[in-house]
């Protein structure tokens, strides 16, 4: 009798040992309010994954009359019309010491024949985290060219060391500038 009672007891602890080192089964860790389309959201510092360079760029005046190499700032109008947070360094925290991964609006000038000039381009960062959806005013200091002329400014996005949103495929704002 002792015999079978210590087999028992040898057979049980088995059991018990071998049950409590399965694995559990996997469980849906999302809340029941999220749902498939809930934004992307990285908080680390890096690329916008390609769903991510998606903007809305507005011109607060489309009508811009400059002197050559004059220096102004107009007011644009940003909207992030992705399903990306567009974190206003790049990442929820960014310590590194350049502008890289940032979330800036831009411009770029374009000649009479709709070809980009080598004038310079102005860049400001987003001044705020931007949810999907989320819009923000903003300044951009812009410097005419130096040639007077029939400029075309275009007006973009772009995550500073990755890419422009325009060559991603986001549409860009373009305006009529008549330099002196």
């Amino acid at each position: 009798m002792k015999l079978r009672i210590a087999l028992f007891a040898a057979t049980l602890a088995s059991v018990m040992a071998s049950a409590s080192c399965k694995p559990k089964p996997a469980t849906n860790t999302a809340s029941p309010t999220q749902s498939a389309n809930a934004p992307v959201v990285s908080k680390t510092p890096g690329p916008l994954p390609e769903t991510g360079f998606k903007a809305q760029i507005t011109l607060a005046d489309p009508t811009l009359k400059l002197r050559a190499g004059q220096k102004e700032n107009i007011t644009v109008k940003v909207k992030n019309a992705s399903d990306v947070v567009w974190w206003q360094r790049g990442g929820e925290t960014n310590d590194r010491s350049d502008n890289k991964f940032y979330i800036a609006v831009g411009n770029h000038w374009l000649d009479k024949d709709g070809k980009r000039t080598t004038d310079l381009e102005g860049h400001n960062g987003i001044p705020k985290d931007l949810k999907p959806g989320d819009e923000t005013d903003m300044p951009l200091l812009i410097t005419a060219p130096k040639e007077p002329g029939d400029y075309t400014i275009e007006l973009d996005m772009v995550q500073e060391g990755v890419s422009w949103f325009g060559d991603k495929g986001s549409p860009t704002t373009k305006a009529k500038v008549t330099v002196k």
